[in-house]
C-alpha cells in the first residue's frame, strides 16, 4: 500500500498534468485546416461598426495531382495519409475565448432566421434583392476568408500558373504556430498552390502565393487591397494573404461584393468546390486533403462557390454562391457560435429561402458510405 506521502505525490503530479493539458488547450483554437492549429495572441476587440495541390512533396516526389469528385470515398492502404476531419470543435468548449462579434454583443440582434452569426446576409444575384440580413455594416475579423481575396488576385494576375513555388521558413506561421501538411523545401506549383489555399484553407500554400507574387509579399497584399476598394468594398482591410492575422476584416456587404467577382471566375469555383483531392507521391505514398466545408458534399446543397474560416477573434464563418429553388443566392455569415452552429444557420437559411421561394427544401439523406476499411483519421511524417 503506498505511503500518504507517495500518494500525495502522485495526486500533486496528475493536478499538474491536467492543469499543463488545460492551459495549452487553452492556447491552442482550431481554424478551418484540416489539422488544428495553435496559440493565438489576445487582441482587444474593436468598436463594431454602426449597422446600417499538391501534397507535402519532397523535391523528387514529381507526380501529377488527380482530383477526386465528390461522394468518393477514399479506402485506406499502403502509404495512404489523410488528415484528420477539417472543422473539429473544441475538446473543452467552455475554455473557447469569446470572438470580437460575440464579446459585442452582435449575436443576440434579432432578424428573420434565427441564427447564431452575428453578422448575416443573403442577397438574390438576379434582382439584387436583400432577402436577410443582421448587422451587415459591422465590420469583424474574417479568418480564411481571407483567402478569397488571395484567390481573386492570384487569378488576375496573369502569372504563369505552372510556376514551381517552394515552401519556406518564411510561410511558416510563427503567430498562431498553425501547422502545415507543406514542409519547408516542398516544391509544388503555383495552381497547386491555389487549389491547396482555397479548397482545404492551407496557410502555407496561401502565403507562399503572396512571397512569391511579384515584388514580394508586401505588393500583394497592397493588390488586395486595392482590389477590396476597386469591388467597392470600403470597409474591408486585408494585412496578410492567410487570414491569420486579426487585422483582415470586412463586414458581410462588403463580402458579398467579394463573392460576385470571385464568382466569375471559373477556377475559383472549381478550387472551392473540389470535395477531395488525392495526390500520388513517390514511393508509392498517396497524400489526401479533403475540403474544409462539408456542405460541398451534402446532397441537398448546390454550392457554386464557397469559402470557410475560423480564428478565435472571427468565430465561424462561412460564404456561398449557391443555388436554393432556382434563385441564385449569396449567402454571408460570419461569427456563428462554432462548427456545427455554423452548418446549423446556413441550414436554416437553406429551409427559410426555400419557403420564400413557394418550394420544398431538398432533404435528400447522404448516400451510405461503402463497406471495406475506413481512410485513416491521421498522416505521418507531414508536420512541421
Amino acid at each position: 500500500m503506498a505511503s500518504p506521502v507517495k500518494r500525495l505525490l502522485l495526486v500533486a503530479l496528475l493536478a499538474a498534468g491536467l492543469g499543463f493539458a488545460i492551459l495549452s488547450y487553452y492556447d491552442a483554437p482550431l481554424n478551418d485546416q484540416d489539422t488544428t492549429i495553435g496559440s493565438a495572441p489576445q487582441a482587444a476587440a474593436p468598436a463594431p461598426a454602426a449597422s446600417g495541390a499538391s501534397a507535402a512533396r519532397s523535391p523528387d516526389d514529381q507526380v501529377a495531382s488527380a482530383s477526386v469528385p465528390a461522394g468518393t470515398e477514399t479506402v485506406a492502404g499502403p502509404g495512404v495519409e489523410v488528415a484528420p476531419p477539417a472543422e473539429e470543435g473544441p475538446l473543452l468548449p467552455f475554455l473557447e475565448r469569446e470572438s470580437f462579434g460575440h464579446r459585442a454583443g452582435l449575436h443576440k440582434t434579432k432578424s428573420d432566421v434565427n441564427l447564431s452569426a452575428s453578422a448575416a446576409l443573403v442577397i438574390d444575384q438576379e434582382s439584387g434583392k436583400v432577402l436577410l440580413d443582421k448587422n451587415v455594416q459591422s465590420v469583424l475579423p474574417i479568418a480564411s476568408l481571407t483567402k478569397l481575396m488571395t484567390g481573386l488576385v492570384i487569378a488576375e494576375a496573369n502569372l504563369p500558373m505552372d510556376q514551381p513555388i517552394t515552401i519556406t521558413d518564411d510561410d511558416v506561421d510563427s503567430e498562431r504556430h498553425s501547422r502545415s501538411r507543406l514542409r519547408v523545401g516542398t516544391t509544388l506549383t503555383r495552381t497547386e498552390a491555389l487549389q491547396l489555399a482555397l479548397m482545404s484553407s492551407e496557410n502555407r500554400a496561401a502565403h507562399a502565393l503572396g512571397r512569391t507574387y511579384p515584388a514580394g509579399l508586401q505588393a500583394f497584399v497592397q493588390a488586395m487591397n486595392r482590389k477590396a476598394q476597386a469591388l467597392g468594398m470600403k470597409s474591408t482591410t486585408y494585412v496578410d494573404p492567410t487570414g491569420l492575422a486579426t487585422g483582415n476584416q470586412s463586414s458581410a456587404h462588403d463580402l458579398a461584393l467579394l463573392a460576385a467577382a470571385a464568382a466569375k471566375h471559373q477556377l475559383l469555383a472549381d478550387y472551392t468546390t473540389t470535395a477531395q483531392h488525392m495526390l500520388p507521391l513517390a514511393r508509392g505514398r498517396t497524400l489526401v486533403y479533403n475540403n474544409s466545408n462539408r456542405l460541398v458534399k451534402s446532397p441537398n446543397w448546390d454550392i457554386l462557390l464557397q469559402k470557410t474560416g475560423y480564428i478565435v477573434e472571427a468565430g465561424w464563418c462561412m460564404l456561398l454562391d449557391t443555388q436554393i429553388g432556382g434563385h441564385k443566392l449569396f449567402v454571408v455569415l460570419l461569427d456563428a457560435g462554432g462548427a456545427a452552429s455554423r452548418i446549423g444557420d446556413a441550414e436554416r437559411i437553406r429551409h427559410w429561402a426555400a419557403a420564400q421561394f413557394g418550394v420544398p427544401a431538398r432533404n435528400v439523406a447522404p448516400p451510405a458510405q461503402p463497406k471495406g476499411p475506413r481512410i485513416e483519421k491521421h498522416f505521418k511524417g507531414h508536420r512541421s
